[in-house]
């Protein structure tokens, strides 16, 4: 399995893909969708993991491309979990 990742400054392409349907993509890769379920615009990203419920269109669009500018910064683990691991002493 491969991982895509793209910088954050690659902006989210938007197409209305059904009459409540918007997908969006990132230099053609899938990115998430938002669809609108009477109530509310739910949003799922490219991994089907629900991002939320929106009362907006605009504001489902923002969360999901906050989700991908939060996966794209880079992840530092903790000071301990970093360091190598020793051998046992004799």
């Amino acid at each position: 399995m491969s991982t895509t990742t793209f910088p954050p400054s690659d902006p989210l392409t938007w197409k209305q893909a059904d009459a409540d349907v918007h997908v969006a993509t990132r230099n053609g890769e899938f990115a998430g969708f938002v669809e609108f379920d009477g109530t509310a615009h739910l949003v799922r990203d490219n991994h089907g993991t629900d991002l939320g419920a929106f009362d907006s269109l605009h504001d489902a669009f923002r969360a999901l491309e906050e989700a991908h500018e939060s996966a794209a910064s880079p992840q530092f683990l903790p000071r301990a979990w970093r360091r190598r691991a020793r051998r046992a002493r004799a």
